[in-house]
Parts: C-alpha cells; sequence; structure tokens
C-alpha cells in the first residue's frame, strides 16, 4: 500500500490523517517544525457537521526520524517554514510527488526543484478544540491542479488517493485561477475577521463588512488581471458569502495563530498580491489591512 506522509499536524493535517486512515489508507502524521522525538501512536477525533463523530489512532512522528519517504507526500505545516522544509526534504523525497495543502500566492517557489509538484486550494473550514479533538467542515470539494512535472494520470491518482467522503478532493487541470481566487478571499477573511476578532460569518451578517470585503476583492482582481487571471467580481463574491455563511461561527486561521502567539501566513496573501501591483496606489486597502493584521500578530 501507498504510504501518505502528511508534514503539519495542525488543524488540517489532524483531520486529513483521521479521514484517510478510516478509509483504510497507510498514513504518518510527521510534525514540520520538530527535527527529533519519539514515535507514537495518538488517538484523534473529529467533530462533522453532520453531528457525527470520526476518529482514528493515527502515528505521529518527526521528519528527522526518516532517510527517505517514498509515497506521497502531503504539506499541511504554515507556508512560512516552507523554505527550511525544502531544504530538509530535499534529500529524502527522491522522486515521489509533493501536494501543497497551503493557502496563499508563491507558497511553491521552495519546491520547484522538485520533480513532482502539485496544489490544493482547500474548502473547508477545520478549528482545533483541543490537542486531540478538532471540529471540521467542508464548504466544497478541494481541488488539485499540478504546478510543475507529472501527468493528468497522476493528477487523477493522486486526488483519488486523497479523496474521502469526509475530505473531498477532485482533479483541476487549470488550477491558478482557482488559486487565486481564494488568495483573493483569504485576504479577507485573514485580515478583516482578524483585525475585527470574529469570525468568518461577519460577511453575510453585516452590510458594512460586506462592502469592506466588495472593496479589497476589486482591488485584488485588478493584480489578478495584470498577471494574467481574469476572474468576476461577482463569482468571487459568490464564493466569499457561500465561505462566510458555511462557516458562520469558525475563526480563520490567521485569528486562531494570532490567538495562540504564533507567526501568520498573511505575507502570502494580503502582502503578496499587493507586491504585485503595478502601483502601490492599486492596492492600498489591500496593504494596510495586511500591515495591520501582521503588526497584531507582533504585539
Amino acid at each position: 500500500m501507498e504510504p501518505i506522509y502528511i508534514i503539519g499536524a495542525g488543524a488540517i493535517g489532524k483531520v486529513l490523517a483521521v479521514c484517510l486512515s478510516n478509509h483504510g489508507k497507510k498514513v504518518v502524521l510527521l510534525r514540520g517544525s520538530v527535527d527529533q522525538g519519539e514515535t507514537h501512536r495518538e488517538k484523534i477525533q473529529v467533530a462533522l457537521t453532520s453531528q457525527e463523530i470520526i476518529e482514528a489512532e493515527v502515528t505521529i512522528d518527526t521528519l528527522g526520524n526518516y532517510r527517505s519517504l517514498e509515497g506521497l507526500v502531503v504539506l499541511c505545516n504554515k507556508s512560512y517554514g516552507n523554505a527550511a522544509l525544502a531544504d530538509a526534504l530535499k534529500h529524502k523525497i527522491g522522486l515521489a510527488p509533493i501536494v501543497l495543502l497551503q493557502n496563499g500566492l508563491g507558497v511553491e517557489q521552495a519546491f520547484m526543484d522538485f520533480p513532482a509538484v502539485y496544489r490544493a486550494v482547500l474548502f473547508v473550514a477545520s478549528q482545533p478544540l483541543s490537542d486531540t479533538k478538532l471540529h471540521f467542515k467542508t464548504v466544497a470539494v478541494s481541488p488539485i491542479g499540478r504546478i510543475r512535472g507529472g501527468d493528468e494520470a497522476s493528477l487523477g491518482h493522486i486526488a483519488g488517493l486523497l479523496n474521502t467522503p469526509q475530505f473531498g478532493f477532485k482533479a483541476e487541470r487549470a488550477i491558478q485561477p482557482v488559486i487565486w481566487k481564494k488568495a483573493i478571499i483569504n485576504s479577507v477573511f485573514n485580515s478583516v475577521c482578524p483585525l475585527l476578532d470574529t469570525d468568518n460569518g461577519i460577511f453575510h451578517r453585516n452590510p458594512k463588512a460586506l462592502q469592506i470585503a466588495e472593496s479589497l476583492v476589486a482591488e485584488c482582481l485588478c493584480v489578478a488581471g495584470e498577471q494574467g487571471v481574469n476572474l468576476t467580481l461577482a463569482e468571487v463574491m459568490d464564493s466569499l458569502l457561500l465561505i462566510s455563511r458555511s462557516s458562520d461561527g469558525q475563526f480563520i486561521s490567521t485569528l486562531q495563530d494570532i490567538r495562540s502567539h504564533r507567526p501568520t501566513e498573511i505575507a502570502t496573501l494580503n502582502l503578496a498580491i499587493a507586491g504585485m501591483a503595478a502601483t502601490q496606489q492599486a492596492t492600498i486597502q489591500t496593504r494596510l489591512l495586511g500591515e495591520l493584521t501582521l503588526l497584531k500578530s507582533q504585539l
């Protein structure tokens, strides 16, 4: 059986490990920020929106205990650690494909000399209730696309390998527009929600918040167009509202990180989009909210 190595034992990594384990997959959950440590088994529970609770006993280990990773490697770590992780993986991974389950633009750059790189765009919400219990909600099936190497057959195989009824994946040939669309939406959620210290439902509940969101999306769409990605305001706002309604009461990852005194991924969202703009004035609101979120995380 082809093993699946999930790097990053956070809210997404743990849920994915439980879902895959429950469907007979061989899964190892590797802590991305720890080099050494003892292998152990941990029972993890996931509460689904259907009131169903699924659980599995998952093997948890550290990357330093492995000389090579022969199987599928899935990155669920925070993207600010990608450069260091790429250095640690380059002599261990061989020809194994990697799939990035991370938010933002350019998160794959540290891995562009790896043989096969894929990106998934997640349409889920996961929130830890404790170290071994999480609440998980699926908004839509998450697409996976090729960034480098591989072919359509390998893409279909990887999507099928990761897909489960609780955490769905599908192959997507044109992944860049999806990446941009989600990055724009995340730039709204991951700046406005932390600054207001509120949950994802704010945009469908509050007209002023929705107006701010629409203004930010409009700025970001101009940058996307400059990069050759054409999206409409209506389609992005429809998705934003769907996510807001579907994750009402859930707290976005950046707010969870700030509350836990962890670094955030705002540099790959608002600040990355602003950095690509032709002029600073083109994304003045996007940049300002990104800088305020970064400052809040550092206080």
